[in-house]
């Protein structure tokens, strides 16, 4: 990919008066950073950063609008964490990167990539969060520069059991995410763990509490014990930080706080497509509108859409009801699906949507997914995707 335009779909609606929207991928293989004009309808690459290594994910933070955290793997640092203060311009890597506690006896667990980072509270500028593979939960109070464990789960005797091995079966190994900073109140906090479940703590980390009830595991398994329930992706609204949805292993859910129980609303999805998948992304403004990305749940998990036929679904209605949206998309012979991490939205007045694919596709809707654009092919295996506003060069 070179550093030329690529045309997309066109939006309704300017992006923000002093910025532009850009789109963070990471791949397999390096990271990429897209670049928007003021429509949405041109994109300039600027990439690859890191080529030929792993990242499984590039974050920019919120809170200042110009630093980017990448968590790399790489074959002679092994895991670890890169930061640019310049947009990519410049990296300096971690002097400490998330690593477990060494064990008194020599043994224990070692990282072996951080899958996830979520920048902390409003409130608490340069203060990172990071979950691990295998499942870790860490912290950076230096803007990502120094990390050390956070919490008690990563050698809580409980926590551990739950998180069960490294051998257990998850691709790429099992993994802590979704990383959920409640935007009221920095103490209030949850995350997922495949496997593992779905937790909660109220307290700023002192203790976290299983969040499982209403959830289907895998039948001959025990649906009270947190090691059988795989969560695939929990996302909190930004309209309405009581509601949280969840693509799960077994299917879509919402959660309607104070409430504990977990309601299946994928259920009201078609059967010949079913609930399966992993990516959930949520409108920055509505609390009812959500996008899913299903795969193919079949008895061997072949992880394609299903049928070779890949669509987004959208429901305007909390779950009650949902809607294929395929316009612009492959109409067959599409054996791709899309990972957790890899599709997100902005927030334009008109949303847009961006997806990449496990064939190395990015695709993107400026009009809520009613039609769809290739920004990009031919990029490696796509891991994550994430979108920011910056601000243009003497914007206000």
């Amino acid at each position: 990919m070179t550093n030329k335009d690529q045309s997309a779909g066109s939006s309704t609606s300017p992006v923000h008066e002093s910025g532009h929207v850009v789109i963070l991928v990471a791949t397999r293989k390096g990271a990429w950073l897209f670049h928007g004009d003021a429509g949405r309808s041109q994109w300039r690459a600027d990439g690859p950063h890191f080529l030929g290594h792993i990242i499984s994910h590039l974050v920019l933070d919120p809170r200042d609008g110009r630093t980017l955290l990448a968590a790399a793997s790489t074959g002679h640092l092994g895991p670890t964490i890169f930061r640019s203060t310049d947009l990519g311009q410049t990296w300096q890597e971690a002097a400490q990167p998330p690593a477990f506690a060494r064990a008194v006896d020599g043994e224990g667990r070692s990282v072996g990539h951080t899958f996830w980072l979520t920048p902390c509270h409003a409130n608490e500028p340069d203060a990172w969060y990071a979950g691990t593979s295998p499942q870790g939960l860490f912290r950076s109070d230096d803007g990502g520069m120094n990390w050390a464990p956070f919490s008690c789960i990563n050698d809580d005797p409980d926590y551990l059991k739950w998180m069960g091995t490294v051998q257990d079966g998850t691709p790429d190994g099992p993994k802590l995410h979704s990383v959920i900073v409640d935007p009221r109140d920095p103490a209030h906090l949850y995350f997922a763990m495949s496997g593992g479940g779905v937790h909660e703590s109220v307290d700023g980390g002192a203790h976290f509490s299983p969040l499982l009830k209403g959830l289907a595991v895998v039948e001959g398994f025990d649906v009270t014990e947190p090691t059988f329930h795989d969560p695939h992706c929990v996302r909190m609204c930004p309209s309405n930080p009581d509601r949280l949805y969840q693509q799960n292993h077994c299917g879509i859910y919402r959660l309607d706080r104070p409430g504990e129980e977990w309601v299946r609303i994928g259920n009201n999805m078609p059967a010949e497509v079913g609930d399966i998948g992993f990516p959930m992304v949520l409108h920055p403004r509505d609390a009812d509108t959500a996008w899913v990305f299903p795969m193919d749940g079949g008895d061997v998990w072949p992880r394609t859409s299903p049928d070779g036929k890949p669509a987004v679904f959208r429901t305007r209605d909390a779950g009650d009801s949902w809607q294929r949206l395929d316009t612009g998309l492959p109409p067959a012979q599409a054996w791709w699906t899309v990972k957790r991490q890899a599709m997100t939205a902005d927030t334009c007045d008109s949303v847009g949507l961006y997806f990449g694919t496990t064939s190395g596709e990015l695709w993107m809707s400026g009009d809520e997914g009613e039609s769809w654009t290739c920004i990009a092919r031919h990029l490696p295996e796509i891991y994550a995707v994430e979108t920011a506003v910056v601000a243009d060069p003497g914007g206000r």
